[in-house]
C-alpha cells in the first residue's frame, strides 16, 4: 500500500468520525486536530519515497508546512477577530434594536421580516452568530412552539443564503476571498440576487404554514445595559458593525490580507472600550472588557478549522486533489453540475473541507472564463457551498445551532424542509445562469 493511499485512508477515517460526532459524543475539533497530525506525520515519514518516485518535485517538508499554515492562518485570524468583535457588540446590547424592528401584527409579516433581517445580518456578521441572535429574539416574540419552529427554519435558510453573497458572511466565502479566488465587489454583485432568490422562494412556501395574527408578548425582563450610556452603546455598535463592513474596502485599497483589516477594527474597538471602562476596576463584573470576552471565543471551532485546513493541505501536497479535479473535468466538465454537486454534498458533510479541497483541486487560470479571478466556478462555489448546507439541518453551522436551541429533529426537517430548501437552491443556480446568459 502506497503512502498516498495510507494518507487518504487516514483522512477518510478521520472525516467519518467527524461526521458521526453526534453518535460518538467526541468533539469534532479533537478528531480534526488528530487527523491533521496523523496525515502530516505520515507525509513526513514517507516523503522521501514520494520525492524519489517523482510525485514530489523541488519539495521540502518545513517549507510546505509553513506555506500551508500561513494560508490557514489568514482565515483563522480573521475568524477570531470577527468573533471577538461580534461578542463585544452583543455584550453591550448592540443587537437590542433588532427585536424592535421585527415586531409584527401577523405571523406571515413576521416571517418575511425574519427572512430579510437574518439574510442582511448574516451578510454583515456570520450565519452562526446571526442564527443565535435571531433565535433568542424569536423566543421573546413567538411563544407557540409549532409556529416558532417554522420561523427557526427560515432563520437557517436565510442565514446560509445571506452569508453566501458576502465576503465576510460565511467561513467558505472568507476562505475564497482570503485565497484570492473572488473579490468582494464581484461576489456581492453576481451572487446577491441568486442568494436572495434562495431564501425568498422557500419563505414563500413556508408562509403557507403560518396563518392569523401574532399574539403580543410582553417581556418583563427587558434587556438593559445600565453601566454605559446610550451614546456609548451606539458608538460600540457603529464601530463594530461598521468596521466589519469596511474590511472589504480596506482590503481593496491596501491589498493587505483581510485579517489585517479585521484586527485593525478589533484594535480600535478594544481601545474605545478600555477608555469607557478606564475608571472601573479590573475585578468589576460590570466592566465588559475585551480581555474577559476573549475567553468566550469558541476556540474549539478555531481548532476544528485549523485541523481540517491543514489535513486537506496534505492531500493537496501529494497531488490527490489535483487528480480529483482533473477527473471531475473529464467526467462532468460542467461548472454548474460540479459546483451543484459540491453544494448538495455540503449538506451531508462540512462545507469547510469541501471548499478547502476545491481550492486545492483547481487553480486560478486567467485564460479561463470559469477559473479566472472572479470566474464562474469560484462564484458558483461560494453560492453552492453556502446555500447547499440548508438542505439538511446538520449541513451548516446555522442548522446545527438552531437544531440544538429549538430541539428540531433531523427526521422532521428531512421530511418537511429539505425539499423546500432544495427548490430555493436550484432556483438560485438558475438565476445565476440567467444572469450570465443576459450579461
Amino acid at each position: 500500500m502506497s503512502i498516498i493511499t495510507i494518507i487518504v485512508t487516514a483522512f477518510v477515517i478521520g472525516y467519518f468520525f467527524i461526521a458521526i460526532e453526534s453518535v460518538t459524543k467526541i468533539n469534532k475539533a479533537a478528531i480534526s486536530v488528530l487527523m491533521c497530525v496523523v496525515c502530516w506525520t505520515l507525509l513526513a515519514l514517507g516523503h522521501e519515497g514520494l520525492i524519489a518516485s517523482g510525485v514530489l518535485q523541488n519539495w521540502e517538508l518545513g517549507e510546505a508546512i509553513e506555506r500551508n499554515l500561513g494560508e490557514a492562518g489568514t482565515t483563522l485570524f480573521f475568524l477570531m477577530g470577527a468573533m471577538t468583535i461580534v461578542e463585544i457588540v452583543d455584550q453591550h446590547g448592540g443587537f437590542n434594536w433588532v427585536r424592535g424592528a421585527l415586531k409584527s401584527k401577523t405571523k406571515r409579516s413576521l416571517l418575511w421580516k425574519i427572512a430579510f433581517m437574518t439574510a442582511i445580518l448574516s451578510a454583515v456578521l456570520d450565519n452562526l452568530t446571526t442564527s443565535i441572535v435571531m433565535i433568542m429574539i424569536l423566543r421573546k416574540l413567538v411563544q407557540d412552539k409549532k409556529d416558532r419552529i417554522w420561523y427557526a427554519v427560515c432563520v437557517i435558510i436565510a442565514a446560509n443564503a445571506g452569508g453566501a453573497f458576502s465576503p465576510i458572511g460565511d467561513v467558505t466565502t472568507i476562505m475564497l476571498w482570503a485565497g484570492q479566488k473572488i473579490s468582494a465587489a464581484g461576489v456581492i454583485s453576481e451572487i446577491i440576487v441568486p442568494s436572495f432568490i434562495a431564501f425568498i422562494v422557500p419563505t414563500f412556501v413556508m408562509q403557507m404554514h403560518l396563518k392569523g395574527d401574532l399574539p403580543e408578548v410582553v417581556d418583563k425582563k427587558e434587556a438593559a445595559v445600565s453601566e454605559i450610556t446610550k451614546f456609548q452603546r451606539n458608538l460600540i455598535f457603529c464601530l463594530g458593525v461598521g468596521g466589519l463592513c469596511s474590511v472589504p474596502v480596506f482590503h481593496t485599497l491596501t491589498e493587505l490580507p483581510a485579517f489585517v483589516g479585521i484586527l485593525g477594527v478589533l484594535g480600535i474597538l478594544w481601545t474605545v472600550t478600555e477608555l469607557i471602562y478606564r475608571k472601573k476596576e479590573e475585578h468589576d463584573p460590570l466592566a465588559k472588557r475585551v480581555t474577559k470576552m476573549l475567553s468566550r471565543i469558541d476556540m474549539a471551532t478555531i481548532m476544528f478549522f485549523l485541523g481540517i485546513l491543514m489535513a486537506v493541505a496534505t492531500l493537496s501536497e501529494v497531488g490527490v486533489l489535483t487528480a480529483m479535479g482533473q477527473w471531475l473535468d473529464e467526467t462532468i466538465g460542467n461548472d454548474y453540475l460540479i459546483t451543484g454537486a459540491i453544494g448538495i454534498l455540503s449538506s451531508i458533510v462540512d462545507n469547510v473541507p469541501l471548499v478547502a479541497a476545491s481550492m486545492k483541486m483547481y487553480v486560478i487560470d486567467p485564460a479561463s472564463a470559469s477559473l479566472c479571478f472572479d470566474g464562474i466556478f469560484w462564484q458558483l462555489l461560494a453560492y453552492c457551498a453556502g446555500v447547499g448546507g440548508s438542505m439538511l439541518i446538520i449541513g451548516s453551522a446555522a442548522g446545527v445551532v438552531v437544531m440544538g436551541l429549538e430541539h428540531i429533529s433531523f427526521g422532521w426537517y428531512l421530511k418537511n424542509v429539505t425539499w423546500i430548501a432544495f427548490v430555493g437552491y436550484i432556483a438560485g443556480i438558475l438565476c445565476y445562469w440567467v444572469e450570465k446568459m443576459i450579461f
